[in-house]
């Protein structure tokens, strides 16, 4: 004759990690950290959690630490632009290449 035991019984818990709630504390950490260009795999770091996660419950405050970071480029980029010498005289041709298409490869307008 075998014997078996009955199963144990053991509390249902849900599979996988436990979902994750941001604070108001973890969304200005992340505009702070997107907005100084830190990248995402150490914000990730930073909050301990992974990178779909982070892109799932922070994506505005990704996209707004964005726009900062480019908005405070473009303000440095002008200031270096309204100087003399060779560095501004670079900073104008970057800006007509990248803002208005310019490239020195395209023919000429007609």
């Amino acid at each position: 004759m075998i014997f078996s035991r009955p199963p144990m019984k053991h509390p249902k818990r849900p599979p996988g990690r436990p979902s994750h709630s941001p604070t108001d504390v973890d969304r200005r950490l992340v505009a702070v950290l997107a907005a100084e260009s830190v990248p995402q795999f150490q914000i990730c770091r930073v909050l301990g959690i992974d990178g779909k996660t982070l892109r799932k419950h922070y994506r505005a405050e990704l996209d707004r630490g964005a726009a900062k970071l480019e908005a405070a480029l473009v303000m440095h980029l002008y200031l270096l632009a309204n100087g003399t010498g060779a560095v501004a005289l670079k900073a104008i041709i970057f800006l007509l290449r990248a803002r208005f298409g310019w490239s020195p490869y395209l023919p000429p307008p007609r």
